[in-house]
């Protein structure tokens, strides 16, 4: 039974992390990144369809995007899309392929995003440890109800403890490698 909330408790707390991975995937650095269009919608024949099913998104240089678009029909759907998201990206076309440079950031919008990146780490260290206290009111359930012994109890807290630890490390990890990345000029 302690294995079983130990396990949860890891693979929860892997979300946490994973979910803020993949945020600062997101978040535009001085580089071209293709995860920046991931969140991009395209309405293609009547459907919002995600741009990655309509294109094929490759990083042309270090300060270039480029799109090209599987149906030649659907390059002033995919140009309207990347308008319309709020990446303050203008696309240049030339023919079927779209290429978005990426201006460079100023210091302050650097600044910025070091901010940004920064809360939203915190949310996931406050995140890792709403699933600490979330365990460990279980536990004092479970000590309650005389389902595990007192030992059991103080050793299951040191070890989720141990582990939100490690998580919350990894998170402060993620952050730094992020801020070294965009405050890189």
């Amino acid at each position: 039974m302690i294995e079983e909330t130990s396990g949860d408790a890891t693979q929860r707390m892997s979300r946490c992390v994973a979910g803020l991975r993949d945020h600062y995937r997101k978040m535009r650095t001085g580089r071209a990144n293709t995860g920046l269009l991931e969140g991009i919608k395209v309405e293609y024949y009547g459907t919002e369809v995600p741009l990655n099913q309509v294109a094929n998104v490759t990083v042309e240089d270090a300060r270039t995007l480029a799109v090209t678009p599987w149906d030649k029909s659907a390059v002033n759907a995919v140009e309207k899309a990347i308008l319309k998201s709020d990446l303050g990206l203008t696309p240049n076309t030339a023919g079927q392929v779209i290429r978005l440079p990426l201006p460079p950031m100023t210091e302050e919008r650097r600044r910025e995003l070091t901010k940004v990146a920064r809360h939203e780490a915190e949310n996931a260290r406050v995140a890792v440890r709403a699933v600490r206290r979330d365990l460990m009111n279980e536990l004092k359930e479970m000590l309650k109800e005389k389902l595990i012994s007192e030992d059991d109890d103080r050793r299951s807290q040191d070890e989720i403890q141990k582990l939100t630890d490690r998580h919350v490390h990894e998170i402060d990890a993620v952050l730094a490698e992020k801020e070294k990345e965009l405050l890189q000029v």
